[in-house]
């Protein structure tokens, strides 16, 4: 599949134009096969053996591989070289904001994470409580913006990262495509730490919204690896989508794709409006409407099931406890998976992804049994053939997705200028 490419850019490109198609090709190769021999890039870019030889040179020459190793061949002779990519070339800073938390990741080039720290910010909330807002919220921003910038600076060190990276933030609300801030209702902590590493100019700073994060990592490395096309519904705090299409993330022209929470849903009494969701999907499937319906279930917080340090709402250990007890817990399964089948309804009408991943820390809980669950109503719902999956990825999908967007990034930087 990766001939054609250099082939056409050999005919059409002028020479310089078509060596830093081939390199870039080359590297791409050595990030997602790994390390390889000459003579297996040869083979497997169609370029000519001596062609190899020169691109592995300048890519040798500019600090991007390396020779890592030899092949296991056994044959007279020496073996052939492995080359891979120079995986501490650059540093890729990842970071997931909550409300009342950060976690923090460094990894190299490759992706793979060398140092990460969580920091919770004040109290959680109580084990019981059916909402976000009845926990304290965090410190003065002054004091919050302190700690955020000592967990990435202590992040940073233990990785042994020195000068410039590349910064990927997930964070809840919009991001406005015209000017890259955050909007909504986050906490202001959130737009001083931004604020504030985008002024160290330390390297790239990208802001994403978190539910878009989780997407591109679902579709690298969990549910949704087979699919060009789906959506990821969030299942959280609140509720949230993300929606790829043809291989692409569509965010929207005020950033604003996915915000379900404000899609009309029968079943909650009232209408969104254009300052809050609290009619919407947000009033069937967020996190205080879910503890709720479980306590209509007689459905109860057991002692110890929700950490003490911990982020997530406590509707989520409802619906792992829920789904752990098996036949018991029927009926508020059958009740939640309907409520969701509601919104992923009219996601589906609309865009007919084919496939929906449940993610969130709700979705995660609820894992195939919920995920089962919500595909049998929508099929009563939706004449569209939907596949209905329970994301892989876990708790760390929107850490693990800002750690992909800041590979992306400095390997664009950085093979963009190969040759």
């Amino acid at each position: 599949m990766h001939a054609p490419f250099a082939a056409a850019a050999g005919r059409t490109a002028s020479p310089a134009t078509a060596r830093r198609i081939n390199d870039r090709l080359a590297l791409q190769l050595l990030q997602s096969e790994g390390e390889l021999t000459a003579g297996q890039l040869a083979r497997l870019t169609g370029l000519s053996r001596p062609t190899v030889a020169d691109l592995v040179d300048r890519l040798q020459g500019a600090g991007l591989i390396a020779v890592v190793g030899e092949s296991g061949a056994r044959r007279r002779g020496p073996n052939a070289r492995l080359y891979g990519i120079v995986a501490d070339r650059a540093h890729l800073l990842g970071l997931d904001l909550r409300t009342r938390s950060l976690t923090v990741a460094v990894a190299d080039l490759l992706g793979r994470v060398r140092a990460e720290r969580t920091v919770p910010f004040g109290p959680f909330g109580t084990p019981g409580a059916d909402d976000a807002s009845a926990a304290p919220g965090p410190p003065d921003t002054a004091t919050a913006l302190a700690t955020a910038l000592a967990a990435v600076d202590g992040t940073l060190a233990e990785a042994g990262a020195t000068g410039p990276h590349t910064l990927a933030i997930g964070a809840p609300g919009l991001v406005d495509p015209a000017t890259g801030r955050l909007g909504g209702t986050a906490p202001a902590w959130h737009d001083a730490l931004i604020g504030a590493l985008r002024d160290r100019r330390a390297g790239t700073v990208l802001l994403e919204n978190e539910v878009n994060l989780a997407a591109l990592a679902e579709q690298r490395d969990g549910a949704a690896r087979d699919r060009d096309t789906f959506v990821l519904l969030w299942l959280g705090h609140g509720t949230g989508a993300a929606v790829v299409l043809d291989g692409a993330l569509r965010r929207g022209a005020s950033g604003g794709a996915g915000e379900i929470g404000f899609l009309p849903v029968p079943g909650t009494g009232r209408l969104p409006s254009a300052t809050g969701c609290d009619g919407g999907f947000h009033a069937l499937a967020g996190a205080a409407a879910i503890a709720r319906l479980a306590a209509e279930h007689g459905r109860r917080l057991r002692p110890g099931a929700l950490p003490e340090h911990t982020d997530a709402p406590p509707a989520e250990a409802l619906v792992r406890d829920a789904v752990a007890a098996g036949g018991a817990a029927a009926p508020f399964l059958d009740a939640l998976a309907a409520r969701i089948a509601l919104g992923a309804a009219g996601v589906c009408a609309v865009l007919d992804p084919g496939c929906v991943v449940l993610g969130g820390e709700i979705g995660r809980a609820g894992g195939d049994p919920l995920a089962a669950r919500v595909a049998g109503h929508l099929a009563r719902l939706s004449p569209l053939r939907t596949d209905v999956r329970a994301g892989t990825v876990g708790g760390r999908a929107v850490l693990r997705g800002a750690v992909l967007a800041a590979r992306d990034a400095a390997q664009n930087e950085l093979f963009g200028g190969a040759g």
